[in-house]
C-alpha cells in the first residue's frame, strides 16, 4: 500500500474511532455531559485532531444519525428484495430488529434529533435525514401494497397504516423500556423486547 492510500485509510479508521467513542460516551453519560475533550482523550488524540474530521460536536451527532439511517435503509432494501423472492416477513424482521435491538441507543438518537430540531440546528442536514427516511418509507409501502394485493395481510387499508403501526410499536416499546413506572414489573427486559419484536413481525399477517 502506498503512503497516500495508507493515510486515507488511517484517516477513515480514526474518524470511525471518533464516532464509536462518541457513541460510547453518549450512552454512558448522556448528551449534555459529553465534551469534545472527553472524546479526544478516550481516542487518545488531541482535541484539534477531532476538528480535522468534524467541525463541532453537533456534526458528530448528525453523522451518527446518518450512519444509522443509511444502514437501516440498506438493510431494508435488501429485506424487500428477499420479500419479493418469497421471504415475506423479511422487512418486518429487519425493521423491528434494527429499531429495537438496542433500545438505549434508539432513545439516545431520538433525544439527539429532538434537541437539534428544538434548537434549530443543522436544518439542512436534518432535512436530508428525513429524505432518507421518506425514500425508505416509499419502498416499504410498496412492499405492504404488494402483500395486501396478494392477500397476505389481514386488513386492506392504505399501506402506510402498517408502517405507522410498526413505528408506534417500536417507539412505544423503547419508551416503555426506559419508563421507571414499569421498571420493577419487567423482570427480563431483553426477553420482553424480543416478545414485542415477535409480535411486530407477525402483526397483521393472515395465517393459513
Amino acid at each position: 500500500m502506498d503512503k497516500a492510500k495508507q493515510k486515507v485509510q488511517q484517516f477513515r479508521q480514526r474518524e470511525q474511532a471518533i464516532l464509536d467513542t462518541a457513541l460510547e460516551l453518549l450512552i454512558e453519560h448522556g448528551e449534555d455531559k459529553v465534551t469534545v475533550e472527553q472524546i479526544a482523550a478516550r481516542v487518545d488524540i488531541g482535541k484539534g485532531t477531532i476538528y480535522k474530521h468534524f467541525t463541532s460536536k453537533t456534526e458528530i451527532y448528525i453523522r451518527l444519525l446518518f450512519d444509522y439511517e443509511h444502514q437501516l435503509k440498506a438493510d431494508m432494501d435488501q429485506a424487500i428484495i428477499q420479500a419479493e423472492a418469497g421471504d415475506y416477513s423479511a422487512p418486518a424482521r429487519v425493521y423491528f430488529e434494527k429499531r429495537m435491538s438496542d433500545p438505549v441507543r434508539a432513545r439516545l438518537f431520538q433525544r439527539l434529533e429532538e434537541k437539534m430540531v428544538a434548537n434549530g440546528e443543522e436544518k439542512e442536514k436534518l432535512q436530508e435525514l428525513e429524505d432518507i427516511r421518506q425514500e425508505a418509507l416509499v419502498n416499504l409501502n410498496k412492499s405492504f401494497a404488494n402483500r395486501i394485493q396478494e392477500g397476505r395481510l389481514i386488513k386492506d387499508v392504505p399501506p402506510y397504516y402498517y408502517y405507522l403501526a410498526y413505528w408506534a410499536l417500536t417507539h412505544g416499546a423503547v419508551e416503555l423500556y426506559h419508563n421507571h413506572s414499569f421498571h420493577d414489573l419487567i423482570a427480563d427486559k431483553p426477553d420482553f423486547m424480543k416478545f414485542i419484536m415477535d409480535l411486530g413481525v407477525h402483526m397483521g399477517v393472515k395465517t393459513p
